[in-house]
């Protein structure tokens, strides 16, 4: 019992993680985030002759590092054809978009829509659609 109770807080402080994989249906990459710092990496299954395959793992690189701390997740889309997915920080209502570029997960700056821009977006309308009709853009 006493052991038990001197490993628990060592597991309180290890990282936990959340695992999401990318959008892209011909994608085989899992993106991986640290919930308090919110740093990025990635991971994919690669093809190697003579063996059952490599795991090939992208390290964070450009803004994919650790972030203030927070409550991070990430989010996929549902666009079948997005390699990236957002980072997400519950806690602010930040975004930023990660994704993976010359060997390494790169992020986007964390940014959140500004009150301004968000009472502008019912009025701007798709080009292909009328404001206010509801409809969805038709192929001619």
């Amino acid at each position: 019992m006493a052991l038990a109770m001197i490993s628990l807080p060592g597991s309180a402080l290890a990282a936990s993680y959340d695992f999401v994989p990318a959008p892209q249906t011909d994608l085989n990459r899992i993106y991986r985030i640290d919930r308090v710092t919110g740093e990025v990496s990635s991971c994919q299954y690669g093809l190697q002759e003579g063996t059952i395959g490599v795991t090939l793992c992208f390290s964070p690189g450009e803004g994919a590092g650790a972030q203030q701390p927070g409550e991070y997740g990430l989010v996929a889309s549902r666009h079948e054809r997005e390699g990236g997915v957002f980072r997400v920080n519950y806690r602010t209502g930040e975004m930023s978009i990660c994704y993976v570029f010359d060997e390494r997960v790169v992020c986007t700056p964390q940014a959140r829509p500004s009150s301004a821009a968000s009472t502008l977006a019912p009025s701007a309308a798709t080009p292909s659609v009328s404001s206010g009709s509801g409809a969805s853009p038709q192929r001619p």
